[in-house]
Formats: structure tokens, sequence, C-alpha cells
């Protein structure tokens, strides 16, 4: 069998599972408006956002394939999930609920995808040139 029409069939099995949990809900409205604001957002936000930047890239005559590309959509994923502790309000009433400095953490993981992606890019531009070489 082909393997889209098995992701296929999985992804419909995993939704309908998601729409069987979600009517087990007390308020399943509340999870459903979650759910809407997440496709606003993304529609709205980030797509825009995204196709900006490849934007930008192009016009500087900037190549996004490969190692690049997989390193901002990582960047951006990752930003994606550290939003709600990045925008939480001052101070909440459990100091144990958001313990950590989201914010350093966020940058450090931003600099350690950049540096990476950097060291990557680097390497196979020595490489390239030693092939040339030779």
């Amino acid at each position: 069998m082909n393997g889209r029409y098995v992701a296929g069939a999985l992804g419909l099995l995993s939704a309908a599972w998601g729409g069987w949990l979600l009517l087990g809900q007390r308020e399943p409205w509340r999870i459903a408006v979650w759910l809407g604001g997440a496709v606003v957002v993304h529609d709205g936000f980030v797509v825009p956002l995204v196709l900006a930047i490849g934007a930008l890239a192009a016009a500087a005559g900037l190549r996004l394939r490969g190692i690049p590309r997989g390193a901002l959509i990582v960047a951006g994923s990752l930003t994606v999930i550290a939003l709600p502790p990045l925008l939480r309000p001052g101070g909440v009433a459990n100091p144990t609920v958001l313990p950590l400095d989201y914010l350093r953490n966020w940058l450090l993981a931003m600099a350690a995808i950049a540096l990476l992606t950097l060291a990557y890019a680097g390497t196979r531009a020595v490489l390239r040139r030693v092939g040339r070489r030779a």
C-alpha cells in the first residue's frame, strides 16, 4: 500500500479520536475556541511572517534550502511553542508553575540553532573548496 494512503488513514483516525475526546469534555467549546485561535494565529501571523522572510531572503540573493530552511523551521516551531511562557503576565500566584527563565533559555536555544547552522554551512563550504582543489 502506498505510504501516503497509510499516512492519510492514520491522520483521519487521529482526527476522529481527537473529536471523540473533545466531545467527552465538560466544555468542548473552550477547546474548540482555542483550536480556532491556533488556526487564526497560524494563518494570520506565522504564514505571512514566513513568506516575508522568504521574500526578503530571495531579494537579498540568499538560497534557503536544506539545512538553513530546516533551521528556520525549527526556530519558528520552538518560538511558537515558547510563546505562552514568554508572553505570560509578570507575576504568577504559584511560583512553581513557571519557575525558569524562559526568555534566556529561548535565546540560548536560538543561538544554538544559529551556531550549529553556521558551523554546518561553513564546514560544507570548506569541504567544497578542498574538493575543487583536489
